[in-house]
């Protein structure tokens, strides 16, 4: 059976200052096993909220979402997340921070499933180690094997590689697409880099500012392992980048990272 990731007419909204603000509105998407969407929009559009509400975090006002046909109404094993920080344990070591999720398994199982994807995310020789004594890099990559220890469905990341240096943010980005290829999980990303989502994305669906809307949801047909610097690539980025400038006659500029 195919995983399937159904939203349906889903909105939400916060009450802020007693008044109340949309921050969703009118979002549908249909999301399948094996494939990597990323969404994009401008600051306080919506996306990481989308995120949330995927992950059982945040709960809609109106609308479906729903995993292989079960409505979403909390955090769950069957998702797996990724925050702009780590937020690992700080007083813990990498092994056990990376098995803090299964408790219910044996100490045995449980090493060897953190020593596999410590491997899958390069971090061999590192178990003891704890966060402070990491790079950003090194420590985005535990938290990605937090997130993959559980073997999730489907694995959320919201800008997990905003914080990092170009060259650093580039090699986690091949990473997460060797650890897609192997491990065959459903990706949704939120990102505000349009060049990390050309690369990435099998889909980009773009966001309107708030009330987030989707304004499209573009198709994304070029090889893994795409060349930053061809002219198909740089169609796509300027297809997206579009989006943003339609509606304001400022001038287009290419968007590099």
């Amino acid at each position: 059976m195919i995983k399937t990731l159904v939203i349906e007419n889903l909105y939400k909204s916060f009450i802020v200052n007693g008044q109340k603000l949309d921050v969703l509105e009118d979002i549908n998407l249909t999301v399948k096993e094996n494939e990597f969407v990323v969404i994009v929009g401008h600051s306080g559009c919506g996306k990481s909220t989308l995120l949330k509400i995927i992950a059982g975090l945040e709960h809609q006002d109106n609308g479906m979402c729903s995993l292989d046909g079960n409505p979403i109404t909390g955090p769950g094993f069957d998702r797996g997340m990724i925050f702009q920080e780590h937020r690992l344990m700080p007083w813990l070591n990498i092994m056990d921070n990376v098995t803090l999720g299964l408790a219910k398994l044996s100490k045995p199982k449980r090493a060897e499933i953190a020593q596999k994807t410590l491997s899958m995310v390069k971090l061999n020789g590192f178990e003891k180690a704890y966060p402070a004594q990491l790079s950003g890099g090194m420590s985005q990559r535990a938290a990605i094997a937090r997130a993959l220890a559980a073997n999730p469905e489907i694995l959320l990341l919201d800008e997990p590689f905003g914080s990092l240096d170009a060259l650093t943010k580039i090699e986690m980005q091949n990473e997460i697409l060797n650890i897609r290829m192997r491990q065959k999980t459903m990706m949704i990303m939120v990102t505000h880099d349009i060049e990390e989502a050309v690369f990435l994305a099998d889909r980009v669906i773009v966001m309107s500012d708030r009330p987030g809307r989707i304004l499209d949801k573009i198709k994304i047909e070029l090889p893994l392992g795409r060349d930053r610097g061809s002219a198909d690539f740089s169609w796509y980025k300027n297809k997206i980048f579009g989006h943003f400038f339609e509606k304001t006659g400022e001038e287009k500029t290419e968007f590099t990272i």
